[in-house]
């Protein structure tokens, strides 16, 4: 007897043919798998389609779709051990490449067919769950300015090309960023809660790696005096991304922690995987475990931090009797 599942799939994700794109996914999985199939549409989301599945007591899980579609249906995924099989179809494929799964179709159906489950971390961001990461500043206004029609014509250039026209109007804000046991106060141009994040998200990439199922959160500050030092410090970090190592610059700064609250003075835009949800402040918490997945096992790198450098620090310990 087959295993069943519920297939998400955003037609108007991507730059292929959906028609054709289904087709394949359906060829190479209803061998195994029974799918029941629902579409997305401009009034219906995934996140609704997959908290109804989630109701009905499905199998399993899959989306197809950009990261916003994968993200939104995983976020009704959380917690209820269903597993989530991925497909990605968008421009970035952030979501796929962060958690080592293939971004083609073929790949990523075998991931599901044969690969096993892990849970991995998720979070919620003001309450919104969050699989990948929240962009203060920088991030935020670089994913605002690469619209849908930008994406469509230009792919993943979009961003590239959007990142370019956001330096010109870089601008530097006073931080506080709060843990569990410290506060943090610095000047910074961006600022990244990751719970995981690939490569090409080179504003999270200030540790040697985004482990996305130690029960912690990444945060990166990224703090350049001038533009020139913001285009040096994101080539630091790409190159640092391409090889696993941490960020050394002095103004770059990360560390890791189990929740994190962000004030900034004047309030920043957030983005929140792929998609713009206001502004400052924030609160972000990590929940260990929060999502059964098909993924490809991983190797892990260690925990670390680095905040000296940064422009006007202060660090103040808390009491553990505070909380």
């Amino acid at each position: 007897m087959n295993r069943s599942a519920c297939l998400i799939f955003n037609p108007v994700a991507g730059q292929g043919d959906p028609e054709q794109e289904l087709l394949q996914i359906r060829t190479l999985l209803e061998s195994e798998i029974d799918l029941d199939i629902y579409l997305t549409t401009e009034e219906v989301g995934a996140d609704e389609l997959a908290r109804a599945a989630v109701e009905r007591g499905v199998d399993a899980i899959i989306a197809s779709g950009g990261d916003g579609t994968l993200s939104a249906a995983a976020a009704a995924v959380v917690a209820t051990d269903i597993p989530f099989g991925i497909i990605s179809r968008g421009t970035a494929n952030a979501f796929a490449t962060a958690l080592r799964i293939p971004d083609t179709i073929e790949a990523a159906c075998q991931t599901i067919l044969q690969g096993f489950t892990k849970n991995v971390d998720v979070a919620y961001c003001n309450g919104l769950p969050m699989v990948l990461l929240a962009g203060i500043g920088f991030e935020a206004e670089t994913v605002e300015k690469a619209d849908r029609e930008a994406k469509k014509r230009f792919g993943i250039m979009a961003y590239i090309l959007a990142g370019i026209q956001q330096l010109r109007e870089l601008e530097s804000f006073d931080v506080e960023i709060e843990t569990e046991d410290k506060i943090i106060k610095t000047t910074a141009s961006a600022v990244t809660v990751a719970n995981a994040a690939p490569p090409t998200s080179v504003l999270a990439q200030g540790p040697a790696g985004i482990i996305y199922d130690d029960g912690l959160l990444d945060l990166t500050i990224v703090a350049p005096a001038s533009k020139a030092g913001a285009i040096a410090a994101t080539y630091h970090l790409f190159q640092t991304a391409s090889s696993g190592t941490a960020a050394e610059r002095d103004d770059i700064g990360y560390l890791r922690a189990k929740q994190v609250k962000i004030t900034t003075d004047p309030p920043q835009k957030v983005v929140l995987d792929g998609e713009m949800i206001g502004t400052t402040p924030i609160e972000v918490e990590c929940v260990p475990a929060g999502l059964r997945i098909f993924v490809p096992s991983v190797e892990e790198t260690e925990p670390a931090e680095k905040l000296e450098g940064l422009p006007n620090l202060s660090i103040e310990l808390k009491n553990p009797s505070e909380e």
